[in-house]
């Protein structure tokens, strides 16, 4: 079918679309590309059978977090999840879903041995709080505090990558960075060019096209969008009203307006608007 000129390409961040792309069996040359450059190794074969699909089963409800989960080489479990929204809680909830993916592995009575290495990877629309030196993809596992060097276990992986620290850096030869300019403008010149080179970059721009033209699609993203836009908004509201119960706290405590501007991000304005 000829595409339509003006279809608008669904944005591959937006976590239905993501996980259309990343998660539904059938794309499993497209998620093994993927992971196996963010985990730098060779993947021989990925199972993507437990995750729903969403074109099938989505009803007009408020969705939930939506991840892909992954089996790796008959073995590794690997969370994938794509988030849009900065709660705060980001770190505690990928350890949640690290150790409820891990545990769930065997069943009371069991030997631990059966416990297979388990990987979240975390891609954020967002800087990541206390992440702010790191480079744009790290790498977490338990290390010896002393020496830094020794791994505990290889069963524990956490990667992060963030999105908003790829901004000026267009211009380096890097395969992660193909994929995540994929994820930030599917139809740009270095993911066009690199299409020529990389035939999964290439199947997930076809797929992507083929997405955009569905019109239940277009509809679930449309709703997926609201939602986020609404619950952005109402953590936005909820962090200023924060902000501003702190403030007066602290001019109740004759702290100068000048730390408090430092401490809260309110404007010098905001301050003096606050009653007494």
């Amino acid at each position: 079918m000829e595409k339509n000129k003006e279809t608008k390409t669904l944005s591959p961040k937006l976590d239905v679309v993501f996980q259309a792309l990343f998660g539904e069996i059938g794309n499993e040359r497209i998620t093994k590309g993927f992971l196996e450059t963010i985990l730098k190794r060779k993947i021989e074969s990925i199972d993507l059978s437990k995750n729903p699909i969403l074109r099938r089963e989505f009803k007009d409800d408020k969705l939930g977090v939506l991840d892909i989960l992954a089996e790796l080489d008959g073995k590794e479990k690997c969370n994938i999840e794509m988030q849009l929204i900065d709660q705060s809680n980001i770190i505690e909830r990928i350890l949640y879903y690290w150790s409820r993916l891990y545990t769930r592995q065997i069943k009371i009575g069991e030997d631990y041995s059966l416990l297979e290495k388990t990987i979240v990877i975390l891609i954020t629309d967002f800087e990541v709080k206390n992440l702010k030196e790191m480079d744009y993809h790290s790498v977490w596992k338990i290390m010896d505090n002393k020496t830094g060097g020794k791994i505990l276990t290889d069963k524990l992986e956490i990667d992060i990558i963030e999105l908003p620290k790829i901004k000026g850096r267009e211009k380096e030869k890097d395969k992660l960075l193909d994929w995540l300019y994929f994820l930030e403008n599917p139809k740009s010149e270095r993911v066009t060019e690199k299409m020529g080179e990389n035939k999964e970059i290439k199947e997930a721009t076809e797929k992507l096209d083929s997405l955009s033209e569905d019109e239940r699609m277009q509809r679930i993203a449309d709703l997926r969008l609201k939602a986020i836009m609404d619950e952005k908004a109402i953590y936005a509201k909820g962090l200023e009203k924060g902000k501003l119960e702190v403030a007066k706290k602290m001019l109740e405590l004759k702290i100068s307006k000048e730390t408090i501007a430092k401490a809260t991000g309110l404007t010098m304005q905001e301050i003096e608007n606050i009653p007494n």
